[in-house]
């Protein structure tokens, strides 16, 4: 689990700041495949340390008057790994010790373990079903609970989700 939460760290911080820390930390920046509507499709890396990610950003943050920082969803390929369609969310934030976060598709409800500021589905089957109802929904909703205590949720656009994912299976099979 180290691993998997060191990998998704180093991925959102690249997608996140950008060429100049990317460039500064590895010498390659993550390299865009494609933008589909609300969704980017990335890939970094080669050989079997090669990751691609669909990633986007929330279209709204609850409460409103928090510091959210930055919030990212991904879907993640590490072929290195024998990982494929990895869900998870990335917040600002540390979550709640022992908290879980739901997603919310369109009434299609999932849940998310918590670890620092990131959270998967904790058992890998529900993998393919939570990226299946992505592709077909419309509209995510993902909340949980800061470290805080605060409620917080999210809402994302499922627009470009499809296109994006197969996008990421194409470069990183």
């Amino acid at each position: 689990m180290h691993l998997r939460t060191l990998t998704f760290t180093v991925l959102a911080s690249l997608a996140a700041v950008g060429p100049v820390f990317a460039q500064a930390t590895t010498g390659r920046e993550p390299a865009l495949i494609k933008q589909t509507n609300d969704w980017s499709s990335f890939s970094h890396g080669e050989g079997p340390g090669k990751v691609c990610f669909a990633m986007t950003t929330p279209k709204a943050k609850t409460p409103p008057n928090l510091n959210h920082g930055d919030v990212f969803f991904f879907v993640s390929n590490r072929p290195g790994e024998g990982v494929r369609n990895e869900p998870s969310i990335l917040v600002g934030y540390p979550f709640q010790d022992g908290s879980r976060v739901t997603v919310d598709i369109d009434g299609q409800k999932f849940t998310l373990f918590t670890k620092g500021d990131g959270a998967w589905v904790e058992n890998a089957a529900q993998e393919a079903p939570l990226v299946a109802a992505m592709k077909k929904g419309k509209t995510m909703s993902v909340a949980g609970t800061s470290g805080r205590g605060n409620p917080t949720g999210y809402t994302f656009s499922l627009s470009g989700i499809s296109a994006s994912v197969g996008d990421i299976d194409k470069a990183c099979p």
